[in-house]
């Protein structure tokens, strides 16, 4: 076991001038995936600020019609929230449909949008990954690809982003609220992730020392007729092969608006804009659907040899979530 310091921090200000203070530390929240890591040698702070004392525990409704969720709220208190489950529906699937109830009790927000891929070589010390250990190569480019990207790939890394809930954050236009030794800041859901490019080790534009305070869901009413649809190899405790996160605003048969994210297609949670102005005006229907906005989207990915599947169940999920949201508003 690797030695290291820990700090219960008192307030936000202490907590991020403690982690900003040192290279190798980092924040705790729930630990779910930190902790995971520790184990198995893949992160080794030299200090753990604990922030799970700090007020960061609450979902309240903003003055501009948003709502507010803190980083401290746990995911399973998230997705039974009475003002989520109204306003934002997918949000609460989306959280229901990730990790065990066990997990999901302990899990936070925060934390949530911080956990790093899943891709078996990237929890193996013993293989090459560049996400892990810059330079050193990506074991899964000629190996087992079967969960890995297929949009917004680079040859450093075909890792994809596990979250379900970060999807759907995405499709709602949320944006993240930071504090760090620079001050607050709001960053967009949709540029919180990184592609991986030249720097696939750097998952998140945050820098060393912020923490995340809150995420602010906008007023969106489409979004009360929203769904999540994940498609994973078993029911339960599984990642996702495909997701999407989809709101639709139909009026006279014909797509008013739209909002679409998909997930373990990309390294960071793919907003489907390409899909979203395709479909502005089009007829509310499967044949739109599939024509205009699933294959808008889908028209650059580029499948390793393991996964080729997922650019048609990507299609078929987009569609049949569309189709049975058009269905609701009909």
């Amino acid at each position: 076991m690797n030695p290291f310091d820990y700090q219960r921090a008192e307030d936000a200000d202490s907590a991020v001038a403690a982690v900003a203070g040192r290279p190798a530390a980092a924040f705790l929240g729930g630990g779910t995936n930190l902790v995971d890591h520790m184990k198995l040698g893949i992160a080794s702070p030299e200090l753990l600020v604990d922030v799970t004392r700090l007020p960061l525990g609450g979902v309240e409704p903003l003055a501009d019609g948003g709502v507010r969720v803190g980083a401290g709220v746990r995911n399973s208190d998230l997705a039974a929230d009475p003002l989520i489950r109204e306003r934002y529906p997918v949000l609460s699937q989306a959280l229901l449909s990730g990790a065990s109830g066990q997990l999901r009790n302990l899990a936070t927000t925060g934390g949530n949008l911080l956990q790093r891929t899943r891709c078996v070589y990237f929890q193996d010390v013993t293989t090459r990954c560049n996400k892990r250990e810059p330079g050193s190569g990506c074991s899964a480019v000629g190996g087992w690809n079967r969960y890995h990207a297929v949009l917004g790939a680079s040859d450093q890394c075909v890792a994809v982003h596990p979250s379900d809930m970060a999807v759907a954050l995405c499709a709602l236009d949320a944006v993240v609220r930071v504090q760090g030794p620079g001050g607050h800041r709001g960053i967009p859901v949709v540029g919180f992730h990184r592609l991986p490019g030249d720097e696939p080790d750097r998952d998140t534009v945050l820098e060393h020392g912020e923490l995340i305070t809150s995420v602010d869901l906008p007023e969106l009413p489409m979004a009360t007729r929203s769904k999540y649809r994940k498609v994973r190899d078993r029911a339960s405790y599984a990642f996702a092969l495909v997701s999407v996160a989809a709101a639709l605003d139909v009026a006279d048969g014909r797509v008013r608006e739209a909002r679409i994210a998909f997930g373990g297609l990309a390294h960071k949670p793919w907003r489907a804009t390409r899909a979203e102005e395709a479909l502005r005006g089009e007829p509310a229907t499967a044949q739109a659907f599939a024509a205009a906005a699933a294959d808008a989207e889908l028209a650059d990915a580029r499948p390793l040899p393991g996964n080729g599947f997922k650019v048609p169940m990507a299609r078929s999920a987009l569609v049949s979530t569309l189709s049975e949201l058009a269905g609701e508003e009909a």
